[in-house]
């Protein structure tokens, strides 16, 4: 979610084989243990000078652990690898948009086509889209992390790499505490992510929204508000209701791939943005003999991108600014294509 994959992952390959860790030997263990032990001291400080209730600090602090388990894993991380070669699409979507994920999908969708309904009329996210978010995440709410999140993100802060994220996120938690939530909901993924959507602290302090009514945003347990906070996510990213998010085409073989490469550098997942060729017109795209493959086409002024994930001559993909607020949500091309897919396959009732 914007959770753990706009933060850790890197675009288009994340099925690249991880790095294997070093064990961490024990006298390492003890010194970072002791300088955890001292890392505290400055998060308590900088949570006391962002606003964070005194009691909650007190509560929370004392009880945090070094955990190596956490570094152990983020070390594992295929940003580690930036340049290894990206593998092929294919296999990924067999694994991701199989038959068990679209039907649980399915019983979702009709389960909660009131709610979904109702939701897409006030935001225009479409409710297959929703569905699919939720079941590539957590796999419809079935594996949201049993990892205490104080105590990972603190870790993970005191670790360095990423301080000012983990550090800031670590704090989110400690309001999130001071809003209400009970300690025990704090459990998510190893690197702070949690509930349905699998949200950072911070993306749940600012976004989660409360779907059933009963003054909570309760996105561990809750359905409606998993859905309705998936949802407010999308219009925060900019969702433009009554656009696909993309489709499957064929393209010719004649295709000139050279003359509609992009020629700019995306400031942020360069390695996901620079495999999408130069923004044309979908009148542009049928000119140049694209066909596409399970649907009409679109209006002609939508503007869509180029992507061939496998290569010249297999199915390629023509994908919409919305494609892009997938990709806010986890910036892969692999993920965000495997949504799409999954999301047309929910409302393809058999």
């Amino acid at each position: 979610m914007w959770g753990l994959g706009k933060a850790l992952r890197w675009g288009g390959a994340v099925t690249v084989a991880l790095a294997a860790a070093s064990p961490v030997s024990a006298p390492l263990l003890a010194q970072d243990a002791q300088g955890f032990q001292s890392y505290l001291e400055i998060l308590s400080r900088q949570a006391a000078e962002a606003g964070v209730r005194r009691e909650t600090i007190a509560a929370v602090i004392p009880s945090l652990t070094y955990n190596p388990r956490v570094i152990e894993l983020d070390r594992q991380q295929p940003e580690a690898s930036p340049n290894a070669p990206i593998p092929a699409f294919e296999p990924y979507r067999r694994d991701h948009v199989d038959a068990q994920r679209i039907a649980r999908g399915r019983a979702a969708y009709q389960r909660e086509r009131w709610r979904l309904q109702k939701i897409e009329a006030q935001t225009g996210v479409p409710e297959s889209i929703m569905v699919a978010i939720w079941g590539h995440e957590t796999n419809y709410g079935t594996v949201m992390g049993g990892f205490d999140l104080p105590r990972s993100l603190a870790t993970l802060a005191y670790e360095g790499r990423r301080r000012d994220l983990f550090a800031s996120e670590f704090i989110a938690t400690l309001k999130m505490i001071d809003r209400g939530v009970p300690r025990e909901k704090l459990v998510g993924s190893w690197a702070g992510a949690f509930g349905g959507p699998q949200f950072l602290p911070s993306v749940y302090l600012r976004l989660a929204r409360d779907g059933d009514g009963d003054g909570v945003a309760d996105i561990w347990s809750s359905e409606a508000d998993t859905l309705t906070s998936i949802a407010a996510y999308f219009v925060d990213a900019g969702w433009r209701p009554g656009q696909p998010w993309g489709f499957a085409v064929s393209v010719p073989t004649s295709l000139d791939r050279n003359a509609i490469a992009s020629r700019t550098t995306a400031p942020r997942c360069p390695r996901v943005y620079g495999r999408h060729s130069q923004w044309k017109s979908m009148a542009e795209w049928r000119a140049l003999g694209l066909v596409p493959q399970t649907r009409a086409w679109p209006g002609d002024n939508i503007q869509a991108t180029l992507l061939e994930p496998d290569g010249p001559g297999k199915t390629g993909y023509l994908l919409t600014s919305n494609y892009r607020v997938i990709l806010d949500y986890n910036c892969s091309n692999f993920y965000a294509l495997s949504v799409g897919l999954l999301a047309d396959e929910v409302e393809r009732q058999p």
